[in-house]
């Protein structure tokens, strides 16, 4: 068996401002580093053998702060990297509806319908095609091992859905908080959920804050 401890980064000002970020390499707050010195703290007694990372730095230093409690390493994986927004990135989500009016819609409405427009912009599809492969490494790579990863709110939600065999239209009906914690386990090829976006390191059982942008 392997078991993952699946995180989301920290929070950046583009989170608060509702500023897409994708694949901008966007730097943690001060309040973002604070959340993840929180949620090292809170796992510096959980064993964990490895430890694998988005390579933006959000991530990164999320993961690196949890590592080094651990003195471990941690690994870069580009499959693990935010879905890119193309056109979308960088942009304010105020702007995004008023400019793509009917994608912006849909993106919320059939998220698995869309593909972002513009060079680079991809699809969740597109996101699946790249996650779903570096977790079935990690269950043969890791087996009998815990392994922390740490990525993007996209990237769980997906990663989430289709190791559950859920549609990615499910996309919204999963929330990943700022630094939340999710453990997923394989055996024998299968895959079950044990815990989801938990935020109890926060000091709160759930968040009543939505953000805008991914």
């Amino acid at each position: 068996m392997v078991r993952i401890i699946l995180v989301r980064h920290g929070q950046t000002e583009w989170n608060v401002t509702g500023r897409y970020q994708g694949q901008e390499d966007t730097p943690l707050s001060a309040y973002g580093r604070e959340q993840g010195e929180k949620l090292a703290r809170s796992l510096k007694d959980i064993p964990f053998d490895v430890c694998l990372s988005s390579p933006l730095q959000r991530a990164f230093i999320t993961a690196k702060l949890c590592a080094d409690l651990h003195n471990l390493s941690v690994e870069k994986d580009e499959r693990l990297t935010e879905i890119h927004h193309g056109d979308w990135g960088g942009r304010l989500t105020e702007e995004i509806e008023s400019l793509y009016a009917d994608e912006f819609k849909a993106w919320h409405k059939a998220p698995h319908t869309v593909k972002m427009p513009g060079a680079g912009g991809e699809s969740l599809e597109d996101v699946r095609k790249r996650v779903r492969p570096a977790f079935d490494d990690y269950a043969a790579r890791f087996a009998g091992k815990t392994v922390l990863v740490a990525a993007h709110d996209a990237v769980n939600k997906v990663i989430v859905c289709d190791l559950l065999g859920m549609g990615i239209d499910k996309f919204w009906q999963i929330k990943q908080d700022n630094t939340c914690i999710n453990v997923l386990e394989e055996q024998d090829g299968k895959w079950r959920l044990v815990l989801l976006n938990s935020t109890l390191h926060m000091g709160y059982l759930f968040s009543t804050t939505d953000q805008k942008g991914l």
